[in-house]
């Protein structure tokens, strides 16, 4: 245990003691954090806006203008217990012309054409959204083939194109992301790891000093330990810190992006998890560089 205290207390005195070395190697410290905390900040912002697209994704089965609303609300049922589906939203022949007006308010010749009309020419509808987007064709092929008494359509193969082609753009953005941010990790390690190095380049010969009068290897190797831990935790809070800020500058574009995402309101919610995550990647990154730097010197 003293020997522990001692170890505790030398790189803590060293941590302090070359404190222009220190700054500097925070200084770096903080930027490959800050690449890492933008890399995490990116993928919640790119999640958000790939679920605001997925949830715009839908088809629609459009009933007989005499299906009963009874029998309507049992296909709602029906589509409702399965797994795969999301949600479903009605709207009535009512609603639906409501909302075509509104669509085309301004345009007289429609304006004029349902002014002619005696009756409602629209249908009643139901707007399923599913979980999947493989789900989609079981869930069409299940309303045509259960209920297709009541049915006029379903407009699957009609959206079908649109489909594969918002839901391939989705994944191929996800991969996009875990690629980029494993380079832009791989990255910040390296020149953290660097960093480290050079610090510790320039106490080379005292390394070679306490090697030479019978110092354990843990016993030298631990202060350059300590000391890296302890700077990774300041580079941690500092760029903890400057993401508090910069959250707030970028908020309101982003939101603007991504209606869904507050990132300043999100940031300081989850301020444990950033600072948890910052916290031991910076404690990490900087006592695993540390552990092989000096070992290169612990060879004489």
């Amino acid at each position: 245990m003293l020997t522990f205290f001692r170890v505790l207390k030398t790189g803590t005195i060293s941590f302090w003691r070359n404190i222009w070395l220190t700054s500097a190697t925070v200084g770096v410290l903080s930027l490959s954090l800050s690449v890492a905390m933008g890399i995490l900040l990116l993928s919640v912002v790119a999640q958000s806006a790939i679920a605001e697209i997925e949830n715009k994704v839908e088809i629609s089965v459009y009933f007989a203008q005499d299906a009963k609303e009874n029998d309507i609300f049992s296909v709602k049922e029906s589509l409702e217990g399965f797994s795969s589906v999301k949600a479903v939203s009605y709207t009535s022949r009512e609603e639906a012309l409501v909302q075509f007006k509104e669509r085309h308010e301004g345009n007289q010749a429609i304006e004029a054409a349902l002014a002619e009309l005696d009756d409602n020419p629209l249908s009643a509808s139901l707007a399923v959204r599913a979980a999947d987007p493989d789900a989609y064709a079981a869930i069409a092929s299940f309303v045509e083939g259960r209920f297709s008494s009541i049915i006029d359509k379903v407009n699957y193969q009609e959206t079908k194109p649109i489909i594969d082609r918002l839901f391939a753009v989705t994944n191929a953005v996800r991969l996009a992301g875990v690629v980029l941010g494993a380079v832009l990790f791989a990255i910040a390690g390296l020149i953290a790891f660097n960093t480290v190095r050079l610090a510790i380049f320039s106490f080379r010969e005292e390394i070679g000093v306490m090697r030479l009068v019978g110092a354990s290897n843990w016993f030298i190797r631990g202060p350059f330990l300590v000391e890296g831990m302890l700077t990774g935790f300041v580079a941690a809070v500092v760029t903890f810190g400057l993401f508090v800020g910069v959250t707030q500058l970028v908020s309101d574009p982003v939101h603007r992006f991504v209606s869904g995402v507050e990132l300043d309101a999100y940031y300081l919610a989850h301020w444990a998890e950033f600072l948890g995550f910052a916290v031991v990647l910076g404690a990490v990154t900087s006592a695993a560089s540390s552990f092989v730097a000096v070992k290169r010197y612990l060879k004489i």
